[in-house]
Parts: C-alpha cells; structure tokens; sequence
C-alpha cells in the first residue's frame, strides 16, 4: 500500500469543525482512514471488505447512540 501522505485523501462536505476525518483508497485492495486534524499522524487501514462491512454497519444503525 502506498505511503499514507501521498494518497488523495477526500473528507465529508459536512465536515465544517475539524473534528473529521479523511479517507482515500490505498490501493485496489485497502482504504486509508486518518484524522483530519493530525493528517501527520498514524492512519488505518483496512480491506475492502473490513470497510464494507462498517459502512453497512453505519447504514443499518448499527453505530447509533
């Protein structure tokens, strides 16, 4: 997977606080996760399936407080 910092990391346009963060397709087989106010510093990453199954987890409220 490519280095972190040269990806093209995109945020939500809902994103206005700071508190957000970026994601960016590392490759055909990972997604890159990292915060928005420290873009220096570690990121996630994970499969393409791991990053399906959580946005069907958001999708189907899985995440609701």
């Amino acid at each position: 997977m490519p280095e972190a910092r040269s990806l093209p990391f995109r945020r939500s346009s809902h994103c206005s606080m700071g508190s957000c963060v970026e994601v960016a397709l590392g490759s055909a087989d990972g997604i890159v996760v990292r915060d928005a106010k420290n873009i220096s510093g570690p990121a996630l990453k994970f499969t393409v399936a791991e990053w399906q199954a959580f946005i069907a987890g958001v999708k189907g409220g899985e995440f609701d407080v």
